[in-house]
């Protein structure tokens, strides 16, 4: 009976733990994807609820003169929500056939990483977890992407 009764303990254990598991990674999905639609549409929502006020995001641009990547800057939250805003004023949507996939590759207890392919170049993200929310906190870019990547 004990070791009937520590089984059924034990696989309870491990269906809650799998459950958090896919629930973390459904929200670190959910919050690459609100990322990279957020600037595709122009959606300030979207961006909102993904990004950390204190986001860090910096890049790099191919030069087509010299074929070096130089640094193209930092963009802050600020900035972000500015940019998505001007897309919607602008309607300077991204195309329908530019890249939108996002990978999630890793998940620990409080942070994440992930990779997302957008029309701008390649990210990888950065995420924390606070009150069961993933949010964004820092992005590395580099663009614009490989053809194969598209």
């Amino acid at each position: 009976m004990k070791k009937i009764l520590a089984l059924l303990i034990c696989l309870n254990l491990g269906l809650k733990i799998q459950g958090q598991e896919t629930k973390d990674h459904e929200g670190v999905t959910k919050a690459l994807l609100n990322y990279v639609e957020g600037f595709y549409e122009g959606d300030t929502l979207k961006l909102i609820q993904c990004l950390k006020p204190s986001l860090h995001k910096i890049g790099y641009w191919k030069n087509k003169k010299t074929g070096e990547y130089d640094y193209e800057g930092q963009m802050t939250y600020v900035q972000a929500i500015e940019f998505a805003r001007n897309v919607m004023i602008k309607k300077s949507f991204a195309k329908q056939d530019a890249p939108k996939k996002v990978i999630v590759l890793d998940i620990q207890e409080k942070t994440a990483a992930g990779k997302v392919y957008a029309w701008w170049g390649i990210d990888y993200v950065l995420l924390s977890k606070d009150n069961d929310k993933w949010m964004i906190e820092q992005v590395l870019w580099e663009g614009p992407p490989a053809k194969e990547n598209k």
